[in-house]
């Protein structure tokens, strides 16, 4: 893989209490009480790590927002915007552009099944909420069904799907939106006593949703394929392929929402081809260009996209499929595809992750469980083993969300920095994190566990 260049990164007191002044006094920060916040200035970043400006390095566990896929300052994905700017900085959407062409082509070419044809959006958010509406469109229908633990974005229609608790203070939300509960095989919503039960006991639930709902008036079920924030929930065997024969039964769209999971993630271009199923269409965004130059899209199936062949589809958006998005969009699947990054996630995952990480469950009791694949990974952390009750509650807050702080700060301290939510930690680095990057980032992981472990009872 590239060589990753070290910044300068010289400590400059003054220009950190700059940027934090500037800061505090005009940036409005999202998804936070404004005066509560202390957000770190950073200095510099490259490969796998951040800086800050008194010099500290920090070992990203988390890709900032599980998107850094390629990681920071990837030398060939830096020049490729660069050259992109110098040919073409901007088109609108409604022109041929060489660089918008070529990614739908190359992301076409990587999509499972008959998913052919492109849909460019500014990020993730923006493609689930056109994904509803393509499908709200071409089934005739308008509701459309979601899991309870998800996130799908915040723009209105997104936020009106996301299942977490974010969505509570966006309430009300749009219409025809329906919750149900997917699969989680550690806190069961069915009382399954395997995976294999689990998954027979979600679907017969989806069954029994649908047919209390309607089956005529649901357009779409929308799954994050791996739900990402909301706990890394691999979903058990068979699950995704009985979705997919729900749907076909009943003449449902299936959206993929893949903007956390797809591109590198889960050691597949999209996470679905890891259980070998197409939906109808696929959300992406984050990992297919790293968050370089804002990006995400919908991944289209011919059956969809004929719809609107001599229809007019109603929604588009100024800086779709924007030059320089597309230009490092190509210039990403290039350099996955040259320097072997879908290779190194699995082999590390299989090699490094996966045994390191159970070593830690034995080791910690604050550790309830390990579960994940590719890159995507998280240990959920508990007070009582026996009960699983978890270390913090659900939602916590303020002191009551105290034991993960002490955790996080412990990371911190040891210049890893972790991705944190609710009562788990998530092992998210970015996919070009080398194996010895990743023992290393683990072992500071393994000691900031004894935090969590003093509230174990």
């Amino acid at each position: 893989m590239s060589e990753f260049a070290t910044p300068d990164t010289t400590p400059d007191a003054e220009r950190g209490a700059r940027v934090a002044r500037d800061d505090r006094a005009h940036v409005f920060h999202s998804w936070s009480a404004q005066a509560l916040i202390k957000p770190l200035p950073i200095a510099a970043a490259s490969g796998s790590h951040f800086w800050d400006f008194d010099g500290n390095r920090y070992l990203d566990f988390s890709s900032q927002l599980v998107n850094v896929n390629i990681g920071y300052q990837h030398p060939k994905l830096v020049a490729a915007i660069q050259e992109a700017a110098a040919r073409q900085c901007t088109i609108a959407p409604s022109f041929a552009d060489e660089s918008r062409s070529e990614a739908a082509r190359l992301i076409a070419e990587r999509a499972p099944g008959n998913l052919d044809k492109v849909f460019f959006t500014n990020g993730g958010a923006e493609a689930t909420e056109n994904a509803m509406r393509m499908a709200r469109l071409h089934t005739g229908r308008h509701k459309v069904l979601a899991t309870y633990r998800s996130y799908h974005g915040a723009t209105a229609g997104s936020i009106t799907a996301t299942g977490d608790p974010r969505r509570w203070a966006n309430e009300p939300g749009v219409p025809g939106i329906v919750h149900f509960w997917g699969p989680y095989p550690y806190r069961s919503p069915f009382h399954a006593s395997s995976a294999a039960e689990e998954c027979e006991r979600a679907l017969q639930h989806l069954r029994d949703v649908i047919m209390v709902e309607g089956p005529s008036t649901i357009a779409a079920v929308m799954l994050e394929t791996v739900v990402g924030t909301n706990g890394i929930l691999v979903p058990p065997d068979g699950y995704l392929a009985g979705v997919r024969e729900i749907c076909d039964e009943h003449g449902i769209v299936w959206i993929a929402d893949e903007v956390m999971a797809g591109f590198g993630r889960c050691g597949e271009w999209f996470a679905v081809d890891h259980w070998g199923v197409t939906p109808d269409l696929i959300c992406f965004a984050k990992g297919v260009n790293s968050g370089y130059v804002p990006l995400g899209g919908v991944v289209i199936s011919e059956p969809i996209a004929q719809t609107f062949e001599e229809r007019v589809f109603p929604g588009g958006l100024t800086y779709s499929g924007h030059p320089l998005a597309c230009a490092s969009a190509v210039a990403s699947i290039r350099i996955f595809e040259e320097e072997g990054i879908l290779e190194n996630v699995r082999k590390v995952s299989d090699t490094v992750i996966a045994p390191r990480l159970a070593e830690i469950a034995a080791k910690h009791p604050s550790v309830g469980e390990v579960r994940g694949l590719g890159y995507f990974w998280a240990l959920e952390l508990v007070r009582d083993p026996g009960t699983r009750e978890p270390l913090v509650p659900y939602n916590a807050s303020g002191a009551a969300a105290g034991p993960m702080n002490e955790f996080a700060a412990a990371a911190k301290a040891e210049g890893l920095w972790p991705f944190v939510h609710f009562n788990r930690t998530h092992v998210v680095p970015p996919c070009t994190t080398t194996a010895e990057e990743m023992a290393e980032g683990l072992d500071i992981l393994d000691r900031a566990l004894d935090a969590a472990d003093r509230h174990v009872v």
